[in-house]
């Protein structure tokens, strides 16, 4: 990132809330202080602004933040761009729906590198915040999960890069190859929000179907792999390295209890993305008999599953981690053991229906309406979910031998 004055202070005009100023820099708070000094009042989003409908207060506001500024060892920078809260507020304006709009600012400079881990980009956004100096932001909500970063485009006078936030649902955001890729925008509002919904948000819907279909089906894919080690087990009364068990029926118990609480690990995956996946199969035409009929059945196990879900839900409110990794602590174990037996079924019926899902969720990939631009579709995966093995089906894990069934 380029080495800059350790005090800095950007102003900027707003129709609305007159000069705006954003302190920033190692030595962000002599700016601040240079800015109260000056008659400018913080705003909650972390912004200073003063109005300037007061003839003689303009006239000698400039003058008086220069010294102020000059007293604190700060260096002043007049934008020739709108404030960026407005230009989000116009944005947000023309984009269909109701979005909402707020400021962020990251005085010091490694405040931003908080955002690395946040994107869910493959473009030049990404670059920017890693490489550049980027001390402010707006982020765009539409109230429905998509949250929107905007920021001013590094070497360019008047345009903007927009990219996207990862779900909340989702970890690991840096380098996902479903990416979408931010996009250079306009100053003009209405063509950047055109922009917006013709080319990045149909890009953007595409990429996070084709990632939850994926965390589904892997998720399906290691029980359905953690269900045959313990049926090879049980078969041959035997560990997976040959050694024989020496207390069958006990041992054989732990392992149900563990693969239980496993296969629920793995299945909160399924129920977090799933409903949504299921709606954008829903809306296909091109379905067949038969594949209605697979989703209405994963429909009907899945809203079985809702009370096992909602003591989940229960219990992982109580942390505040995002995602709440203290549930999966081997302490916890108990408890994500028996929901995963009193969900068993529903579990069973998506790792049968594993293949016929995957083949209909990625059948109905969204684009249509909102594309108008028609970007690329993205890439189809190299081939399908592998076919479950000809062996005895995913049942219940025997819950007669359940201790917690």
């Amino acid at each position: 990132m380029p080495a800059t004055t350790p005090a800095q202070i950007t102003l900027s005009f707003s129709r609305s809330a007159g000069l705006v100023a954003i302190a920033h820099g190692e030595q962000y708070l002599w700016a601040q202080t240079a800015l109260t000094h000056t008659g400018f009042l913080r705003r909650d989003d972390g912004t200073y602004a003063v109005a300037l409908d007061d003839v003689r207060l303009r006239h000698g506001l400039a003058a008086s933040l220069v010294r102020s500024a000059h007293q604190h060892q700060a260096a002043v920078t007049t934008s020739h761009r709108p404030y960026i809260g407005d230009v989000a507020d116009a944005i947000a304006a023309y984009l269909p729906g109701a979005w909402n709009t707020t400021v962020e600012v990251y005085s010091h400079p490694l405040w931003q590198e908080d955002l690395v881990p946040l994107l869910w980009d493959a473009g030049e956004l990404t670059h920017a915040i890693q490489h550049e100096r980027v001390p402010y932001a707006a982020v765009l909500k539409d109230g429905a999960g998509t949250e929107l970063l905007l920021v001013e485009r590094p070497g360019h006078q008047s345009d903007y890069l927009v990219g996207a936030f990862a779900s909340e649902a989702f970890d690991d955001n840096f380098a996902d190859p479903h990416s979408p890729i931010s996009i250079a925008i306009t100053a003009a509002p209405q063509q950047a929000a055109r922009a917006i919904n013709d080319r990045f948000l149909p890009a953007y819907h595409r990429a996070l179907h084709a990632r939850r279909v994926e965390a589904i089906s892997s998720a399906l894919e290691r029980i359905d792999e953690e269900h045959a080690t313990l049926e090879a087990m049980r078969d041959s009364g035997r560990y997976s390295d040959g050694v024989p068990l020496t207390a069958p029926a006990e041992q054989l118990a732990v392992f149900e209890d563990q693969f239980a609480d496993r296969a629920w690990l793995a299945f909160v995956d399924v129920l977090t993305h799933a409903p949504s996946v299921l709606e954008q199969c829903s809306r296909s035409t091109a379905l067949s008999t038969e594949d209605e009929a697979v989703l209405a059945e994963l429909h009907e196990v899945l809203r079985s599953t809702q009370p096992a879900r909602d003591e989940w839900n229960a219990q992982t409110a109580k942390s505040y981690a995002r995602p709440p990794r203290k549930f999966f602590h081997e302490r916890w174990g108990g408890l994500r053991a028996r929901l995963g037996a009193q969900v068993m079924p529903a579990i069973a019926t998506w790792v049968t229906e594993a293949d016929a899902f995957a083949r209909i969720a990625r059948a109905a990939t969204p684009g249509g309406q909102m594309a108008l631009a028609a970007p690329a579709p993205w890439p189809a995966p190299s081939g399908p979910c592998p076919p479950l093995q000809p062996r005895q089906p995913l049942r219940a894990v025997d819950l007669r031998h359940h201790r917690h069934c």
